[in-house]
């Protein structure tokens, strides 16, 4: 019978664009196995890939950084939500997965990850339930963020009715920025409330996000305070278990973190878990420009020599060329990030072509529609009608939130397997 052409999580069958021609069922198993080639044709266009061997430098880069600096990782999560990229980070030595959501953590659980950090605040009563469910099973392990007394005493109250213990890190936050106490009465106000509940909630750590700043010096200022929060509380006897959690480090500051708090993961009594999470693919844009920095700043990196590699790609087709200077790309909005810049062409290929080549560096997308892409060029340059065009793009997250599948490529962009997503 023909597939019905919709997805079943629980069969991991894949259905919708970017895959073969072909009337079949295919899964993130076995779909290697079909031998398409995305030159030949042989893939419905457009189609997100990722680069098989990009990913796997990327995977080693990063844990040989982690571990110079003698820090955990426990990737970001929210930026891809594949249980096939998950798996393959917790294989690379990943502490366990960081998540947002208790929807997003309940996904991660069903996938076989059982142990996540929700960088988040747990609030409504909905989620809360999400949570107690997985703390059913005791081989979960699962801590989330707290900001207020109120949020603890609701906690408290709520996993006391269930007979539960949450576990919890105090997040520190920075003036204008996003959540995390402000100053020291509110950090006492927290955990006193967290203290009130002895029975259902344990305070294990401290948390920041220094994603919400600009500059390296308050970036540092407030990772001082963060660390100095820490050994305070540790100071007053305030944490629940003997090893501390500190975490901190999205995808642009991780190297400073690292650093910052490289002395504390010293201490046999602290653990220590970075949280980046678009280093798995990478981009062309602001991770590009974070790469650039660290790799002229930071010791380990230098050593290292080359940094990540660009490894999620987009595979498109030229549909039009309604006039000089301008072809009509069969991309848009729905398939590609556009609010940290437009994808960038990189390669050109036409049919009996040996192999693709770089496109000229003036060629720019200048707008997108929902399913179309405006590329600028020059009126006499060679782009015709079903030419094929490839694409880095700036902004992971948001592009991995547009595909329901994403397709592994070798180098020679033949399709080795394929990575689910589940948004």
């Amino acid at each position: 019978m023909p597939h019905d052409n919709l997805f079943h999580p629980a069969t991991g069958e894949l259905a919708g664009k970017g895959l073969g021609a072909a009337d079949a069922v295919f899964d993130a198993a076995s779909v290697g196995a079909a031998g398409w080639r995305i030159l030949a044709g042989e893939v419905s266009l457009p189609v997100a890939v990722l680069r098989d061997s990009a990913v796997a430098h990327n995977l080693d880069w990063m844990r040989r950084f982690m571990a110079a600096y003698g820090v955990e990782l426990a990737p970001h999560g929210k930026t891809t939500m594949s249980p096939e990229l998950f798996a393959m980070q917790l294989q690379a030595g990943a502490w366990g997965i960081t998540l947002a959501t208790a929807p997003q953590v309940r996904d991660a659980y069903r996938h076989g990850v059982r142990r996540v950090l929700m960088a988040n605040q747990l609030v409504d009563r909905a989620n809360m339930a999400i949570v107690a469910g997985l703390l059913a099973d005791p081989g979960f392990e699962f801590c989330c963020l707290v900001d207020s007394a109120a949020n603890a005493d609701a906690l408290g109250a709520f996993f006391a009715g269930r007979g539960q213990r949450l576990r919890l890190l105090l997040e520190v936050g920075v003036a204008g920025g996003r959540t995390g106490v402000r100053d020291e009465a509110q950090t006492r106000e927290v955990v006193a409330a967290v203290a009130r509940w002895p029975q259902s909630l344990a305070l294990v750590g401290v948390e920041t996000y220094e994603g919400v700043l600009k500059d390296e010096a308050g970036v540092r200022a407030l990772l001082g305070r963060t660390v100095a929060t820490l050994q305070a509380l540790r100071a007053q006897g305030a944490f629940a278990e003997p090893r501390v959690l500190l975490s901190g480090a999205g995808s642009a500051w991780y190297d400073v973190v690292a650093e910052a708090f490289a002395g504390v993961a010293k201490d046999p009594g602290v653990r220590v878990l970075l949280r980046p999470g678009c280093y798995l693919t990478h981009d062309v844009g602001a991770y590009r420009e974070a790469d650039a920095r660290i790799h002229a700043s930071n010791p380990v990196a230098r050593q290292m020599a080359e940094g990540l590699r660009p490894a999620l790609q987009l595979w498109a087709c030229v549909q039009s060329r309604p006039e000089p200077g301008r072809a009509i790309v069969g991309l848009g909005k729905r398939d590609a990030a556009f609010d940290a810049g437009l994808p960038l062409p990189v390669l050109r290929f036409r049919s009996g072509d040996a192999a693709p080549r770089e496109v000229p560096a003036h060629w720019r997308l200048g707008a997108m529609m929902d399913q179309h892409a405006f590329l600028e060029l020059a009126g006499d340059d060679d782009l015709q009608v079903g030419d094929l065009l490839c694409f880095d793009i700036s902004h992971p997250c948001l592009t991995f939130d547009k595909w329901r599948h994403l397709l592994r490529v070798d180098d020679a962009w033949r399709v080795t397997g394929a990575v689910r997503t589940f948004f």
